[in-house]
């Protein structure tokens, strides 16, 4: 969030609304959670570990990701270019939810399929 005053009022009064508004969305913890399994990817990396993300939006949700200093962007100054991603420090700190809401996620899949495969029998 670049700047507090373009919030509406709901999001700067909910911490849960702030929060969303920083990681929701298809891409951005799915991203976040790629980059804690393997410390720093580059961008090629990153699309082949999201193969239903077009380049366009990859690259609008690492510039977002990068703006609300989640990640950080090193490029090197080489031929061909090279860049890498990492969390930074604030994006480190919400690992564990992340981890929390991938295990709940499992948890969740496991007991729908196990339904299905009653409802099958």
């Amino acid at each position: 969030m670049k700047n507090k005053s373009e919030m509406p009022e709901c999001i700067q009064n909910c911490g849960v609304e702030y929060a969303f508004k920083r990681i929701g969305g298809k891409y951005k913890g799915r991203i976040l959670w790629h980059l804690s399994l393997k410390t720093v990817l580059r961008y090629g990396e990153l699309s082949r570990t999201l193969p239903d993300i077009t380049t366009k939006m990859l690259t609008q949700t690492l510039r977002e990701l990068e703006d609300d200093q989640l990640i950080i962007r090193k490029m090197y100054h080489e031929v061909p270019p090279k860049v890498e991603y990492s969390l930074s420090d604030t994006g480190q700190e919400l690992i564990p939810f992340i981890n929390h809401l991938h295990d709940w996620g499992k948890k969740q899949l496991d007991i729908d399929l196990q339904q299905v495969k009653n409802c099958s029998e």
